[in-house]
């Protein structure tokens, strides 16, 4: 594996680190405030930076929202964030460490579609012009990538982008098919809530 040229066993592995920002599935948060959270890891960032990355992960506005704003405590002492919120701070601080690649694992799979589409415009926004490997069960999160790797039984079963293995990979097709019809079955459910709720 390959990094900027170099052999990632040629890196010391603080160097590693440095160059790679992590948004795992089960996103850790510690009781302190928001911006405590964010700027783990990187603690002398600038308060200017901080916005910076908090607006291209899509939470500043609702950060600002808040009574404290960054200084709001969060956890036992504090507020309450959802499992959306959770990730795009996870998101914001990330990119705070400015890395060279970002590696999102599975980080929209136990949100709702409106959480989903939320964390897809931070990701748009905060990926642009940096590798990124995005872990994911959920076709709509990597249907933009330029290079997607389908993964079937251990194996791997196709690679290309997401019109290319529409075309020729019978295991993506059966997949993106399926959640598409889920994603369509969602909407009409929820549409339907709002149509008997103004009534």
């Amino acid at each position: 594996i390959l990094i900027d040229g170099i052999d990632v066993r040629d890196l010391k592995l603080s160097s590693l680190r440095e160059k790679i920002g992590l948004v795992p599935q089960e996103t850790f948060l510690f009781g302190g405030t928001i911006l405590q959270n964010i700027t783990f890891g990187n603690p002398k960032a600038t308060m200017d930076r901080i916005v910076e990355c908090a607006k291209l992960a899509n939470i500043h506005d609702f950060i600002t929202r808040l009574p404290k704003g960054y200084y709001t405590e969060i956890g036992e002492r504090g507020i309450t964030l959802s499992g959306g919120q959770k990730q795009r701070l996870a998101i914001a601080r990330a990119l705070l460490k400015d890395p060279k690649i970002v590696i999102l694992d599975d980080s929209t799979s136990s949100v709702d579609l409106k959480t989903e589409h939320d964390i897809q415009v931070a990701l748009e926004r905060a990926l642009k012009g940096r590798t990124s490997i995005l872990i994911t069960q959920r076709i709509p999160t990597i249907k933009k990538a330029d290079k997607i790797i389908v993964i079937d039984n251990k194996r791997v079963v196709g690679i290309g982008t997401h019109e290319e293995l529409y075309k020729s990979n019978d295991v993506y097709r059966k997949i993106y098919d399926a959640q598409l019809q889920q994603y369509q079955k969602k909407i009409g459910n929820t549409n339907n809530r709002r149509k008997e709720g103004n009534r």
